[in-house]
């Protein structure tokens, strides 16, 4: 069902820093806060409510929100907090938009990397019974997954290693783990996202130009225990496609964007997306690799940002794909697009999916 309001993205940031630079992270969000405000040309006082995701375990304290609410403008202000997935606090903000009660959200989520070893954060999110004494992490839940897909696809591994050369290689801080070669995934870096969504009304009143129209919106999740899960599949985001693309009245995905956001982990669960979302089945994969429409500048535009190839900030990856795609409808971005099609994907083996489309008219 449609949102009874039209929603736009409004302001954006993202802070990747290279370097580490004494910052605190409290230092580092105030920063990315005043620049998405700026962006928006708003002030802290426009926004009514503020949504923030983190991950306890990452940031090594108990409820991370408390300690980062100041810099992110939250004191004495309407402010919730998701632990669960970044592009999950852009739907909470969202809908808070959408129930009438307010007409402005500010969304933020960050992933430091302070922590002695973020696999060993990962493992504190499985059970205790029997993923954590595998142990999992996410690294290890998408070796399972490519495992999988080998299984079902002939050639899936081959197929993997020339979409990901068609990528272009990057720095990576595995060694071949089962099916997952070096080069095939990006190291963890420190990194915020933020984001203002505003109705239309308060964007019409503000004279706003250069908006992201929220065209369509799905999320979803599937089961926590991968032994009931076909890996090679992706129910949940058949569920949020489904929802996304009815909300924006998608019939054929694979000529409908001019830009693609798509989380990027490694090559076997971006065919494993781009096969569900239309855009590339799995019959037609060899051939669009072979025709370079994956390549940077290729046609379908997949991650013209760089994806975690680019950055990798594993927490907030979500988030910062959204802000990518609206930025090319906004004009913000080296591409820039009249349709973009962003998707979020997190937990093991991607248990967690989210489609969010954007375009220029509202």
């Amino acid at each position: 069902m449609p949102l009874n309001r039209r929603i736009g993205v409004i302001g954006s940031a993202i802070s990747v820093p290279a370097e580490p630079n004494g910052q605190s992270l409290e230092e580092l969000l105030y920063e990315l806060v005043q620049s998405a405000l700026r962006d928006a040309h708003l002030t802290i006082d426009d926004i009514d409510g503020i949504i923030v995701a983190a991950n306890d375990q990452y940031d090594g304290r108990a409820i991370a929100v408390m300690a980062a609410s100041g810099s992110v403008g939250g004191v004495d202000r309407d402010i919730l907090s998701t632990p669960s997935a970044s592009d999950h606090a852009f739907v909470m903000g969202v809908l808070r938009v959408a129930t009438g009660q307010y007409r402005t959200q500010l969304i933020v989520s960050w992933s430091p990397t302070e922590v002695h070893s973020i696999a060993e954060a990962q493992r504190l999110a499985a059970d205790p019974y029997f993923h954590r004494r595998l142990p999992l992490d996410d690294m290890a839940s998408f070796s399972l997954q490519a495992s999988v897909l080998d299984s079902k696809v002939a050639g899936a591994e081959q197929i993997a290693a020339d979409f990901n050369a068609s990528r272009g290689s990057v720095g990576s801080h595995q060694a071949k783990r089962s099916l997952i070669s070096d080069g095939m995934s990006s190291p963890p870096v420190t990194g915020a996202v933020a984001l203002i969504v505003a109705d239309a009304d308060f964007i019409a009143e503000h004279g706003m130009k250069n908006i992201a129209w929220l065209k369509g919106m799905g999320w979803a999740t599937e089961t926590g225990f991968l032994g009931d899960r076909d890996l090679s599949t992706a129910p949940a985001l058949e569920a949020a496609r489904d929802q996304a693309y009815g909300e924006a009245g998608i019939t054929d995905p694979r000529h409908a964007f001019n830009a693609l956001e798509i989380a990027d982990p490694t090559p076997y669960q971006s065919l494993i997306v781009l096969d569900v979302l239309g855009i590339s089945k799995r019959a037609d994969w060899e051939k669009d690799i072979a025709a370079g429409a994956f390549a940077p500048g290729g046609k379908l535009n997949f991650n013209p940002s760089g994806g975690a190839r680019a950055a990798n900030p594993v927490f907030c990856t979500g988030l910062r794909s959204i802000v990518e795609a609206a930025n090319h409808v906004r004009g913000a971005a080296s591409s820039q697009a009249e349709f973009a099609l962003a998707h979020a994907a997190s937990g093991f083996a991607m248990q967690y999916h989210g489609v969010f489309i954007f375009g220029t008219q509202n």
